[in-house]
């Protein structure tokens, strides 16, 4: 047979395992559990909402996270990262515009604002921010929360969200409670991107096992972690995660390795506001953690170039030559027809494993077809990652750059 039959069946098979042997990763049924008991008593919780230059989108996600409808104690604590555009400043009018919309006694949530200072050196921004307001709310004279819910400033709540994370956690025991945000697609680069980044999320961390007590895959979406404050000493975080440029996974490997029990799913009632209008934007969402993601490691990222290609390209380039005999010898059609069917069959396999994402993103069905090129796009940006870690430009976030982390002693790990 020619390489190119080969191609396509080695595609076709890798397709088979994916549907079959990756944890059924592409299920969009990991939701936050239904019916779970409400406890007898709520516990306390503190929201800590790491943010920097987050004037802009803070108007449509704070006011959701201080009118959460909550029956124990709570608090947010947002934590203004050197911010440049009066984050803190909108961030307290929003609280009082709420206070008036409230009245006397209307309930929500108290607000405090406060500010770290520049992180020290072996810490990333997020992480800092986050050890502060967790230091801050843990030295209350009223004690410190069982609970901390960990959120992005970009990330809006249903009323009901923290009674349902806290129930949920609750309910079943869990150490973490995580929810990937619903991002949003709006327009055309959205659209084409952003189901796919969750779909390839999910193929990278299936849900399924993560949610498998005792088993070995870790993960959390960090824009929404509800994490039980014991669990979060126990694993000594945030401080052993400290230089983590994906915060989110860092975070669940280390309460997993210290014997917590987590969980993560798909959000129904928990949404990103960030714009993302167009494909420099996404592209720099992706660029700036994908070489972290591999480790910073050449090797890893020449198998990851090498995977994306045969499993999400060569389908359709099969097919094409399949189709039009190209690569094929003289007389060679059944060996033509090999190519054509096998990579048909992977590129049938591939579109239907990235509809049910696709519904969840409540896009037309049709659209998966389109997954190769998206594919491409990823992988470009995946090898942009890498050229920009070793330019000095890797893990850039907000005017700030953060180098491949220093390896430490297992028991600073």
């Amino acid at each position: 047979m020619s390489v190119m039959a080969w191609i396509a069946l080695f595609s076709c098979a890798a397709w088979v395992w994916l549907l079959l042997g990756q944890g059924l990763f592409w299920r969009t049924d990991q939701r936050l559990p239904r019916g779970s008991a409400e406890p007898e008593r709520w516990p306390s919780v503190a929201v800590v909402v790491p943010a920097r230059d987050e004037a802009d989108v803070l108007p449509v996600s704070l006011p959701s996270l201080l009118g959460q409808d909550y029956p124990g104690r709570a608090e947010v604590v947002l934590v203004d990262d050197g911010s440049t555009d009066g984050t803190g400043d909108v961030a307290r009018a929003l609280a009082r515009a709420a206070d008036r919309a409230r009245g006397p006694g209307g309930g929500g949530l108290p607000l405090t604002v406060v500010s770290p200072g520049p992180p020290e050196p072996g810490w990333t921004g997020k992480l800092w921010a986050v050890r502060h307001g967790v230091g801050a709310v843990r030295a209350r004279e009223a004690g410190a929360p069982e609970f901390l819910l960990l959120t992005d400033a970009d990330i809006a709540h249903a009323p009901d969200s923290l009674r349902r994370l806290v129930a949920a956690a609750e309910s079943h025991r869990l150490d973490l409670v995580s929810q990937m945000a619903r991002l949003r697609v709006s327009g055309f680069w959205e659209r084409l991107v952003v189901p796919a980044f969750v779909y390839f999320f999910c193929q990278l961390y299936p849900f399924r096992r993560i949610n498998r007590g005792g088993g070995r895959t870790a993960a959390a979406a960090g824009g929404c972690v509800l994490l039980r404050a014991e669990a979060a000493v126990r694993a000594g975080v945030p401080d052993a995660i400290r230089d983590a440029v994906i915060d989110d996974v860092a975070l669940a490997r280390a309460v997993r390795r210290a014997g917590g029990r987590i969980w993560l799913g798909l959000a129904e009632h928990v949404d990103s506001v960030r714009p993302y209008p167009r494909l420099a934007d996404l592209w720099g969402m992706v660029a700036r953690s994908a070489y972290a993601q591999l480790r910073h490691s050449a090797a890893l990222l020449a198998a990851t170039v090498a995977g994306l290609a045969l499993v999400y390209l060569a389908p359709p380039v099969c097919l094409a030559a399949g189709l039009a005999g190209v690569g094929a010898p003289a007389g060679g059609g059944g060996t033509a027809a090999v190519a054509a069917w096998a990579g048909g069959a992977a590129w049938a396999l591939m579109a239907g494993t990235y509809a049910p994402m696709l519904r969840y993103y409540r896009q037309p069905l049709w659209r998966a077809v389109l997954l190769p090129p998206t594919a491409g796009l990823y992988l470009l940006m995946t090898v942009d990652s890498a050229v920009r870690h070793h330019r000095g430009r890797g893990a850039a976030w907000k005017g700030r750059t953060y180098p491949a982390p220093a390896p430490r002693a297992a028991a600073d790990r």
